[in-house]
């Protein structure tokens, strides 16, 4: 299984790439994606779109995680963030990906253990997880290898996620699953 865990960002937006099989679970690839902080925004979202679906097309995924904005204390941040996670958000659903969302205090617990978990810790987290020679950098690639480890560990844990994941999207945090179509079947 190949999961993609993004998280979003308009100036940087994190990417990792794991590839889970009866072997464990690897990196495959990681990296952010910029964009000109100078540029139009339109241009901006264009841009991490171009090269959002440049990723999504490298290989057969199964699954795209992005980080669900829960809170922000900054409005201009929060909404970057949030034009960035539609585009993500779109751009896996042109592919014709199933798409998982978390929050960064449920990515967190997953793995650290600890929903409070600085950046610091997570980036020593994925490096040890994913037995990587070096802690990923910046913070938005450890994030995004965070989002993808979280969501196989989810699903390693409910089976139930595993089968709807062919044509739902599985939220633990809600205990419900999203239809493609958008709308809730609650169970």
């Amino acid at each position: 299984m190949f999961v993609l865990g993004i998280d979003p960002g308009l100036s940087r937006c994190g990417y990792g790439l794991l590839h889970h099989s009866k072997d464990g679970i690897t990196a495959v690839k990681a990296g952010v994606i910029t964009t000109s902080p100078s540029a139009a925004i339109p241009d901006r979202l264009s841009e991490l779109r171009r090269e959002l679906q440049t990723l999504m097309n490298e290989r057969q995924l199964d699954v795209v995680v992005v980080e669900r904005v829960f809170f922000q204390t900054n409005a201009k941040t929060a909404m970057a963030v949030g034009q960035a996670s539609g585009v993500a958000l779109l751009s896996a659903s042109e592919a014709d990906l199933d798409v998982a969302e978390y929050t960064s205090n449920e990515v967190k617990l997953a793995v650290a253990g600890y929903g409070g978990a600085s950046k610091d810790q997570v980036q020593k987290m994925m490096m040890s997880l994913l037995k990587l020679p070096q802690v990923p950098n910046p913070p938005d690639v450890a994030d995004a290898l965070a989002l993808a480890y979280c969501h196989i560990s989810a699903s390693r844990i409910p089976q139930v996620a595993k089968s709807h994941m062919t044509r739902y999207a599985f939220q633990p945090d809600r205990d419900q699953v999203i239809p493609r179509t958008g709308n809730m079947e609650t169970r």
